[in-house]
């Protein structure tokens, strides 16, 4: 068995070592399990399939190797996530991609084609640039982004949504097969998100991956422009707006969000960072904001983008009978008799 495995999936569920001993009705110590995760006992065959489905996975699963090596690219700065938290997100997130990469391979899908740091700024204006320039190289014109979460899916960045706290906002990964071999990317969000947030967490979480930014800038501040550039290209934002405003009804602002995809906070902000309108009414604005009880939930919100390629891709892997319909539900939660339907 490799430990790192067994530790990697009783961390993904949130379980320590005392909790995992009880899942088991205490057939073996948390000192037993302990010594599983050093490498310094492997479990009895009595043991072994017992372990295995107490962390929900089959006994060649929890035996298997990994094969790719997951790094994460940024949490957001002030992030108020727990140690543990945090390992149970990373953790989770492993175990997804090493799943997406197995049936990837097994359904013929291509590596992502994100150019993975490779727009390189000097100044955090500079990912405005960068935004129009992946939106040339991807081909998609000027116009606002339908769907947020099938375009990064369509360049096979995978959209995954996992059950976090609040204090999660979003994270990037990348999974390398060798050190130079990229296998697959990620953008994480957490689920439940309103579609604006989620749709503008995804475009941040594209920043972090494609953006090279040197140490003098903040990369959080790089993510953001770049996010707000690529759903809402200045070009087209000004068109619709005007190149400077003095002042934004309500009714207009609730029109450009449905037609940018963004949360009228988020396009506040825009418009300011665009000289568009100033600071002082932008002030104004988020005095409103504050006094309407918008800050957290705002009027209109959009719906949930649904990420399509597991299940696109479990399909194909059952009609080729690449695995079963038994294996597509117990590895990746998909229910070929309901339609299709799982969990990410």
């Amino acid at each position: 068995m490799e430990q790192q495995r067994l530790r990697q999936l009783r961390l993904a569920r949130g379980l320590s070592l005392d909790a995992l001993a009880r899942e088991m009705d205490g057939i073996v110590t948390k000192q037993a399990l302990s010594k599983y995760e050093q490498g310094k006992a492997k479990p009895s065959p009595e043991v072994l399939p017992k372990l295995a489905a107490a962390l929900g996975v089959s006994p060649e699963q929890l035996l298997k190797e990994s094969e790719i090596d997951v790094r994460f690219i940024a949490y957001r700065k002030g992030s108020r996530l727990t140690k543990r938290d945090q390992s149970k997100i990373e953790n989770s997130v492993r175990e997804l991609l090493e799943r997406r990469v197995e049936l990837a391979e097994l359904t013929g899908y291509a590596a992502s084609d994100v150019p993975l740091q490779g727009l390189a700024i000097r100044k955090t204006d500079d990912a405005e640039r960068m935004a129009e320039k992946l939106r040339e190289e991807w081909d998609i014109g000027r116009e606002p982004i339908a769907n947020v979460s099938l375009l990064l899916e369509d360049h096979l960045v995978h959209v995954l949504e996992i059950e976090a706290s609040e204090k999660f906002d979003g994270l990037s990964a990348v999974a390398m097969r060798h050190p130079n071999e990229v296998a697959a990317t990620a953008a994480i969000t957490r689920s439940g998100l309103v579609g604006e947030r989620q749709r503008l967490s995804l475009a941040h979480e594209l920043g972090h991956q494609v953006l090279k930014v040197p140490r003098k800038i903040d990369e959080e501040e790089a993510a953001f422009r770049f996010a707000g550039a690529f759903l809402a290209p200045a070009d087209v934002l000004r068109k619709e707006v005007g190149q400077r405003r003095t002042q934004l009804r309500a009714d207009e602002l609730f029109l450009l969000k449905q037609r940018f995809g963004m949360s009228i906070q988020a396009l506040l902000f825009r418009l300011r960072e665009l000289g568009i309108i100033n600071e002082s009414h932008y002030r104004q604005w988020f005095r409103e904001i504050g006094r309407l009880g918008w800050r957290k939930s705002e009027p209109q919100p959009l719906p949930r983008e649904q990420p399509q390629w597991l299940r696109r891709a479990v399909l194909r892997a059952v009609a080729e009978k690449s695995i079963s319909e038994a294996e597509a539900f117990e590895r990746f939660g998909i229910d070929i008799d309901s339609g299709g339907q799982g969990h990410p």
